[in-house]
């Protein structure tokens, strides 16, 4: 791993190309395409489940069928079955997509290994509020030192895009840069491939999506036709890996697209259908971790079936999807200060947050929504943010969430875009 160690005065500023600037690492890239809804789904599909029993046989029989483990019985033989309550108070997780491919010869010669899809989900004390946070894969950041998983460490690094974290230290190295970027502690984390949207697609008959034109990408094989779709396997996988057929051919129109996707697959997993189907939620369940590597800390069917205890119950219009506010700069994009700021400040303090901009670049309100559906929902009293203009750099706060769950909403910055999983969105076709 020689060549992945930093050099002075080198960065990543595209698709290869390489200029000078302060103690970057070269790393190799390539043109790959994330997988945003493996991630989320990965924590909805074991989550939002519909009653303690499902969600803990699913969990305990997910984790054993992935991993070697000793099965304890009863007097009887019969095999015993975990039995917990919710996760007690708040927690974070984050969770990376990978496009290695898994060598997975359909996704042809992939020699990278790269975070293209990074993700925050916070879970508030009293598990009324859910945040995830999108981190756009070109965003520059500081990588922390890095523990080298071949022994020793790799030197830190002032500036460098954060999905070439996975390649610089693996998953270990993500959960650094995302905890000193935002100042939040990450317990749990955990990493998925190309073919787990596939199999969790298929797990729930489908997604529902609206698409707002006719979107053809030959670069990922998508072909929707305007109105409604109902996507599921290579489709699914085509649709979350556009990134040229929406929006303004960009990553971050690729996120507010991947919402659109993921309000609905959380939508749907709440649906009644959904929810009191065990053959659906145990199929969910287990294609999610059959398609992931994960921490020592997550890796336990015990915490997997607590967690899926505490978020079942939130509102849809309080899971509130967003991407980390950000602005273009040479070559990729970097953070927005005083409104990423505001945003983090109000996940350390356990506070829900609302969005008052747009959905994004790659979305638009879908004009058949239910009336109560078009607009962000505000989960509490808001209050607007203060923009103090600080770094984001933020120290850490040494627990996942301080707060209680129960403080004011803060109001985000109009610049900063996202949406709930009550809102009806629709895909917004590439217009470059």
């Amino acid at each position: 791993m020689s060549d992945l160690r930093p050099r002075t005065n080198r960065k990543i500023t595209g698709e290869g190309d390489v200029s000078t600037i302060a103690r970057h690492g070269q790393l190799k890239r390539r043109n790959p395409f994330p997988t945003l809804a493996k991630i989320v789904a990965a924590v909805v599909g074991v989550a939002l489940v519909s009653s303690m029993s499902v969600a803990a046989i699913a969990a305990w029989d997910v984790t054993t069928s992935v991993h070697k483990s000793v099965t304890l019985v009863d007097a009887k033989g019969k095999a015993i079955v975990p039995q917990v309550g919710a996760i007690d108070g708040s927690f974070n997780v984050l969770l990376a997509g990978s496009d290695s491919g898994d060598g997975n010869a359909a996704y042809g010669t992939r020699g990278e290994n790269l975070n293209d899809v990074t993700m925050l989900l916070h879970v508030s004390a009293d598990h009324k509020n859910a945040t995830v946070v999108s981190f756009p894969r070109d965003m520059f950041v500081a990588i922390p030192s890095c523990p080298d998983p071949k022994g020793g460490s790799f030197d830190a690094m002032s500036y460098q895009k954060i999905n070439n974290t996975l390649t610089y230290g693996g998953l270990a190295c993500t959960v650094l840069t995302v905890e000193k970027l935002t100042g939040l502690t990450i317990p749990y984390a955990g990493v998925i491939q190309f073919d787990g949207v596939i199999e969790m697609s298929n797990a729930v008959g489908g997604v529902p999506v609206c698409v707002a034109g006719d979107i053809t990408d030959p670069y990922t094989g998508l072909n929707v036709k305007a109105g409604q779709n109902t996507l599921q396997g290579a489709q699914a996988l085509a649709f979350l890996r556009t990134r040229h057929g929406v929006g303004d051919g960009s990553d971050l129109g690729r996120i507010s697209n991947q919402q659109v996707f993921l309000s609905s697959l959380v939508r749907t997993i709440k649906s009644a259908d959904t929810l009191a189907n065990p053959v659906k939620v145990y199929a969910l369940a287990k294609a999610a971790a059959s398609n992931m590597s994960l921490s020592e800390s997550l890796n336990n069917p015990t915490t997997i079936a607590s967690m899926a205890i505490a978020m079942k119950g939130i509102d849809l219009n309080k899971v509130v999807f967003v991407q980390y506010p950000n602005h273009y700069v040479q070559d990729g994009v970097a953070p927005t200060e005083d409104a990423a700021t505001a945003l983090m400040t109000a996940l350390q303090n356990d506070q829900p947050v609302v969005v008052t901009g747009d959905t994004g670049v790659g979305s638009v309100t879908d004009p058949k929504a239910p009336p109560a559906a078009t607009a962000p929902s505000t989960p509490g009293t808001s209050t607007t943010a203060p923009s103090s203009g600080a770094s984001t750099t933020a120290p850490s706060t040494g627990s996942s969430g301080s707060g209680s769950g129960s403080g004011s909403a803060v109001d985000l910055p109009s610049d900063v875009h996202g949406q709930t999983a009550g809102q009806y969105t629709c895909s917004k076709p590439f217009s470059g």
